[in-house]
Formats: structure tokens, sequence, C-alpha cells
């Protein structure tokens, strides 16, 4: 364990050492290499930043000065992105201290545009630019060379959602519904361009394997000049599990003439299929149908008929019928064994 006089005898000790290092002639000799290397590194250092350089600067851009009534669809660039060069001493103080004020954009220099797109050219900002910089800079390039924007006074419509993409479930699941909310948006936009839209599009995803229930806040296509109120939409994809289940369905004859009936052996067939197991319980043998009219048996020409469902309800796939062909006879009756 230890103590406090140990931990005193483990200072005096390394400070004994470091101090006979210090004193030692090895010692001196490395303390003045490296100060002559500090001195070295000082003048190279000098030297490089007297070259002239060209480095990249970002510079914030500001919207003020819009009306309640108006709604901004395509905001301008949030930064400008400008090549200077000078001196690396000169760029060296814009990195380490030199703050950029933004470029500020006053709606009501500009709201008087007829098609509600405004355009502001690089050459209408460059002195606020130089203004910023030492008399020494030269400024290179201005990217975008052009801030633009384009607005609605209000002027809107809802618009449905539509989804894109492709969303597959994993083995013996299967996507059982797709939820968009909200379904609609509001799309504002110059009038001119809101009477081309109608519909709002996702950004295109794809999902595989899904097993359980998705849900995912999917962003708005954009569209230039257009705004959609909200931005993005929350998709649900529930997700349900496939079970088999059997039914058993009767044969029934259609568009027979009077005292012409059907006599099918079996009577009944076996209608074997997968459901999702929440609708499990809702389908029944009364949801198929399978009606063997007179013309067709007619051009059979065999006593044999192949089994075809007429009605199938939604929700249901990989259908197995057995048997898959019964004999069958049409049969003439007297009115009272009809009745």
């Amino acid at each position: 364990m230890i103590n406090r006089r140990n931990i005193k005898r483990i200072y005096l000790i390394t400070a004994r050492k470091v101090k006979d290092f210090l004193l030692s002639d090895k010692s001196r000799e490395f303390l003045i290499f490296l100060f002559f290397f500090f001195i070295a590194s000082g003048f190279w250092l000098l030297q490089t930043l007297n070259n002239d350089y060209e480095t990249e600067f970002s510079i914030p851009v500001r919207l003020k000065g819009v009306p309640n009534n108006v709604v901004i669809t395509s905001e301008p660039s949030s930064e400008l992105h400008i090549r200077v060069k000078d001196k690396g001493t000169v760029l060296l103080n814009y990195m380490l201290g030199k703050s950029f004020f933004p470029i500020t954009l006053d709606f009501s220099d500009y709201k008087g545009n007829d098609d509600n797109h405004v355009r502001v050219y690089s050459s209408q900002f460059e002195k606020r630019l130089l203004s910023q910089l030492n008399v020494s800079t030269k400024l290179l390039s201005v990217k975008p060379d052009t801030l633009e924007y384009i607005y609605s006074t209000g002027a809107s419509k809802l618009v449905p959602v539509r989804f894109q993409g492709t969303v597959s479930a994993g083995r013996q699941y299967y996507i059982s519904d797709t939820i968009c909310k909200p379904d609609s948006v509001l799309a504002y936009a110059p009038e001119g361009a809101l009477d081309t839209i109608t519909a709002a599009y996702t950004q295109k995803v794809k999902f595989e394997d899904v097993s359980d229930t998705l849900k995912r806040q999917i962003p708005l296509l954009t569209r230039k000049g257009v705004k959609f109120v909200p931005a993005s939409v929350e998709m649900v994809f529930p997700v349900d599990i496939y079970t088999e289940k059997t039914v058993e369905v009767p044969l029934q004859g259609v568009n027979f003439p009077g005292g012409k009936v059907l006599r099918a052996f079996p009577s009944k067939v076996n209608v074997t299929f997968q459901v999702g197991l929440s609708h499990f319980r809702q389908i029944s043998a009364s949801d198929f149908h399978i009606n063997v009219s007179y013309e067709e048996l007619l051009k059979l020409g065999s006593d044999k008929y192949t089994v075809k469902l007429k009605s199938v309800p939604k929700g249901v796939n990989q259908i197995r019928i057995n048997p898959e062909q019964v004999d069958f006879l049409i049969e003439q009756v007297t009115p009272e064994y009809d009745n």
C-alpha cells in the first residue's frame, strides 16, 4: 500500500534524476540543439508566410424584411464561397481572427419583379465583400455568382402526397398497407407555377427484408420555386405475417336453362390460401365464388371441369384448389323435382 512517506520518497528520487539529467553534458547539447531548431523553424515559417497563397472562405447570406403575407418558396444560398489570394500572413489572420459579416439582402429592394423570381448578381454585392478584405487581398471568384430566390404572395393549394420507392417484407411477412401522415400538404408557389402542381412526391427510398411495422420520416422531393408545408411526411408500413387457411367452397351453376341443373362430383372443393394473421378470422368460404356457366360447359366437349375461382377476397394469395378438376353432368329435372 502506498502511503505519504513512499510518495515523498518517489518524488525526491524522480526530481534528483531529472536534475542530474538537466545538468549533464548531453542535456546541455540537447537544449542548445532545440534552441537553434526553434529559431530556424521561426525563420522558415516567416519566409513561407511571406509567399502568396490562394484559399477559400465562407460568408453567410441573410434575407431580411420579408412581409408576413410572403412565402419564400426557394431560399437563396445560405453562404457564399469566395476564393482569395494574398500573402500567407494575411490569410493566416483571416483564419485565426477575422470574422466576416453576412451579406444581407433586403426583400424590399427586389420585390418589384413581375415573375416573383429575384436574381442578385455578384457584381451587386462585390463591394460589400471587398470592404471586408484587406487592400492587398485579391478577390478571385465568388460562388455562386448569382443569389436568387422565388417567392409567393400567399397563393397556395392542397395537393396529395405520392410515395416513391420500394418496400419489401421478409420471408413469411407482407406489407399490409401504406399510410402517409399527412396524406396532403400545402404547396406555395407563384400563381403561374402553382397551376402545374398536381401532387407532392417523396424522395425515393428503398427498404428490404422488413419484418416489423416500419415508420420513417421522409422528405418531400423539392421543386425549384415551390415550397411544401410540411416539407416531410411520416410513412407507416404495417407488417403482417402470413398464415394458411382452408375453406370448403361449393360449385354453383349459372345461366342454366329451366329444367337443367349442374351436378358436380364432388360438389364442393377445398380452397387453401395464405392470408395475414390479422385477417384470418375475417375470411370465410362465402368470400369465394366458383360460378360454372352453362355455356362454358357446352364448349368443353368432356365431362371434366377445371375449377376456377370467379371471386377472390383482398389480401389473399398463394391459392390452391383441391381437387383441381371435378366430374360433372348436366341433369334434366322436372319442375316438381327442381322445386
